[in-house]
């Protein structure tokens, strides 16, 4: 019974690679080229007053956690890399990229408080 749950629970995180990476890639690629910066640094939703300085910032981070991704998407599907490699992989960008985009929005939106008084 538990090995069909880890079966399933590996193919689920698998499956969730692809669009993860495409969100996280799609986000650095309207910050970097099409200079869209309405996701920048966002803290309940709104972006800093002041998102065009953060903009590098959140760039780099989804672009790298996306790269990771895609990469380990394709190490995967060519059988360069053991499961407990890759998930290791994976769920560590996952949280690493959500605590860094997580920390960036209120670093920005603090900064912008303290400036406002």
């Amino acid at each position: 019974m538990f090995q069909y749950a880890n079966l399933a629970l590996t193919w689920l995180l698998f499956l969730a690679l692809f669009p993860i990476a495409f969100f996280w890639l799609r986000r650095a690629w309207r910050i970097g080229v099409r200079r869209d910066f309405s996701e920048v640094a966002l803290k309940g939703g709104e972006p800093p007053p002041d998102a065009v300085r953060w903009a590098p910032y959140e760039m780099a981070i989804s672009g790298i956690a996306g790269t990771i991704i895609a990469v380990t998407i394709v190490w995967i599907l060519v059988g360069a890399m053991p499961y407990e490699q890759w998930t290791a992989v994976a769920g560590s960008t996952i949280w690493c990229k959500f605590m860094a985009s997580f920390a960036l929005g209120r670093h920005a939106h603090a900064l912008a408080a303290r400036r406002k008084s």
